[in-house]
């Protein structure tokens, strides 16, 4: 296969995620004409990452935390995006290790990609802990936008496989806003560490849709 072949294949590949959308937000019913896909939330979470560098003035490589986040989500290519209620951690990271190495299998630079890749899931360096609180608290940014818009009826939720789980009834059950209990969730389950805490407890707090 020739480089030009390889970058178009590639290419092809990752543009495929403008059409995948972010299963949570069906999972959940979000009523709206446009619902964000894979890629705009890599998007989210890249420019995201460079506000909280910006901000906090994190001692990290924010290139290669820009590049973290440009690749976190090539498994779903093939696997789709899971929720957490529907798949095993164990399973989900079996899976998606396999279809990444499988996508990359063709680059010359496939492996220190891979690699890359590995290093964003283990979640142990501080530019892999960095991106990977930027993936949750990007999702929690969008979920409080949805709420804004009054996307979502918590009375109209069927076939939600988030309502089987204890702690989201809980949530339910203290008649918080949807993307409150949302972001509560995350908040417990996530490990933000103080700056990123304080941004999550912000977008409860406040309205985030004012336009400049």
């Amino acid at each position: 296969m020739s480089k030009e072949e390889n970058v178009v294949k590639y290419y092809v590949l990752c543009n495929s995620l403008k059409n995948v959308i972010r299963s949570g937000w069906k999972s959940w019913n979000v009523k709206r004409d446009r619902i964000e896909s894979i890629a705009e939330h890599i998007f989210g979470t890249q420019m995201l990452a460079i506000a909280m560098k910006s901000e906090y003035n994190y001692d990290l490589d924010i290139m290669k935390v820009i590049y973290m986040l440009a690749i976190h989500e090539l498994g779903e290519i093939l696997i789709g995006d899971y929720m957490p209620f529907e798949i095993s951690i164990e399973e989900k990271r079996k899976i998606e290790h396999e279809a990444v190495h499988k996508i990359l299998s063709g680059l010359i630079d496939g492996k220190q990609i891979e690699e890359l890749f590995l290093e964003f899931d283990d979640h142990k360096t501080k530019e892999a802990i960095f991106a990977f609180e930027c993936d949750k608290l990007e999702c929690n940014i969008q979920c409080k936008l949805y709420d804004e818009e009054n996307c979502v009826d918590l009375k109209n939720q069927k076939n939600n496989t988030a309502l089987g789980n204890e702690e989201v009834q809980r949530l339910l059950n203290s008649d918080e806003k949807w993307s409150t209990l949302w972001i509560k969730y995350g908040e417990k389950n996530n490990n933000f560490d103080e700056n990123f805490m304080a941004v999550s407890e912000y977008i409860i707090k406040n309205k985030i849709s004012s336009s400049f």
